[in-house]
């Protein structure tokens, strides 16, 4: 029966949303710089969207600053519109190739932002966590509707797909209030 549908498949999708939404969560600093705080950014480059790491160097040369070091003069523009569109609160000062970013002092109002902001990137997670359900559950009802699994094994697996669904939907919202907490913390 469990033959039939990869669940670990299905869990490691769920996974992946799960270390994904860590992933931003890491960018998410509370007022310290980081070059992790840049990866959500991507730029228009050449005709289409690419990570920031891909047209500069992102460095951080002191605790309350990046700089970034643009590769092709003809993209600085570029890259500082990416940086201020990307809902970071950051203000690039361009310097030629080079742009400095101040790493603002957290505010209350900032960090209510951060809060938003992790909200989204939570939500993101669960509502991948859910496609993956998704595709599981229409996985199955084809498998029942060709005859390959019984009704009650169907309904036995779509069972065991909720179950990892909850967890991982869980892990997310324990997520969302550790990272909460973190930003919140004065």
């Amino acid at each position: 029966m469990s033959d039939a549908i990869d669940l670990g498949d299905i869990e490691r999708r769920m996974q992946g949303a799960l270390s994904v939404l860590k992933t931003e969560f890491g960018g998410l600093r509370t007022g310290r710089a980081s070059a992790s705080l840049l990866e959500p950014v991507t730029v228009e480059a050449y005709g289409s969207q690419m990570p920031l790491n891909q047209v500069a160097t992102v460095s951080v040369p002191e605790a309350r600053m990046i700089s970034v070091q643009v590769w092709d003069r003809s993209m600085v523009d570029a890259v500082d519109k990416a940086i201020r569109e990307a809902n970071l609160g950051l203000n690039p000062v361009v310097e030629g190739q080079l742009m400095r970013i101040p790493i603002p002092e957290l505010n209350a109002e900032r960090r209510q932002e951060l809060v938003k902001v992790a909200h989204k990137y939570s939500e993101q997670a669960r509502v991948a966590v859910r496609h993956v359900r998704r595709d599981g559950l229409e996985l199955i009802k084809k498998m029942e509707k060709d005859k390959e699994i019984g009704e009650d094994d169907g309904r036995a697996l779509g069972d065991k797909v909720q179950k990892l669904t909850d967890k991982y939907v869980s892990e997310v919202d324990a997520s969302l209030a550790a990272k909460e907490k973190e930003i919140l913390q004065v």
